[in-house]
């Protein structure tokens, strides 16, 4: 029987484990509640059925009595009209009526009895369930509070790591930014400098400078000339006026 026993209680903590997982603490509360609830009213039940069963003895217990007050008379009547056989009969009758009166007055009494310990029990078990219905909706609130708190601190750790991606983006970003700057700066010094300049621009540049120097030189060279002929012709070049 130990043997049975313990490998019911071990059957009862694997099961409880299986559900344990997807067991709703408030369900589970309410329908304890309402469980109780049910208990409750069964006990209730039982003290009607107790009550109503000692008023049906007490009303029969009654009718007895009246019986019991009519046969005394009767044996009384029967016996002064002479017939002692009737008033046997009649007092046989009253006590058969007083043994069954006695009867139902400890039926009654053990009615009684039981209308008392249910009422106790009804009492206690009525406090027994309005403290825990208390307590039921305190843990509830309880258990929607922390729910809430885990919600909010799942949704929170989820929103740190989403930032924390956002600021390597942000890092990312700056640094290719910083870069890219670093780079322009760097063409544009080198640009600066000549570095850059394009070879094959570059020498077409450079003999068109030259050439167009040449050409200058000889367009004055050749100026020159002209002048010293004129002047050699025209003899020696006149002296420029103050007012020219």
């Amino acid at each position: 029987m130990g043997l049975l026993s313990r490998m019911g209680t071990i059957l009862k903590a694997k099961m409880n484990a299986l559900v344990e997982g997807s067991e709703n603490p408030a369900e589970t509360l309410d329908y304890s509640y309402e469980k109780q609830l049910e208990l409750l009213q069964q006990v209730k039940r039982g003290i009607v059925e107790v009550v109503t069963s000692k008023r049906r003895v007490e009303l029969q217990s009654a009718k007895i009595r009246d019986q019991v007050a009519q046969l005394d008379t009767q044996a009384a009547q029967a016996l002064a009209a002479g017939r002692e056989d009737l008033a046997r009969m009649a007092l046989q009758r009253k006590q058969m009526a007083l043994e069954q009166l006695q009867g139902m007055e400890g039926q009654l009494a053990d009615l009684e009895r039981e209308q008392q310990k249910l009422t106790t029990a009804e009492a206690r078990l009525s406090t027994k369930v309005e403290a825990f219905r208390t307590r039921k909706e305190t843990i509830k609130a309880q258990y929607q509070a922390a729910e809430a708190q885990v919600r909010i601190g799942e949704a929170v750790h989820g929103l740190g790591e989403e930032m924390a991606d956002i600021g390597l983006a942000i890092e990312r970003a700056e640094e290719k930014t910083e870069k890219m700057r670093a780079r322009a700066s760097a063409i544009d010094e080198l640009a600066a400098s000549g570095v850059l300049t394009d070879l094959t621009s570059s020498g077409e540049s450079d003999l068109t400078r030259e050439l167009t120097k040449i050409s200058a030189e000889q367009n004055v060279e050749a100026q020159l000339a002209a002048m010293k002929r004129q002047l050699g012709q025209g003899g020696a070049p006149k002296q420029l006026g103050a007012g020219s």
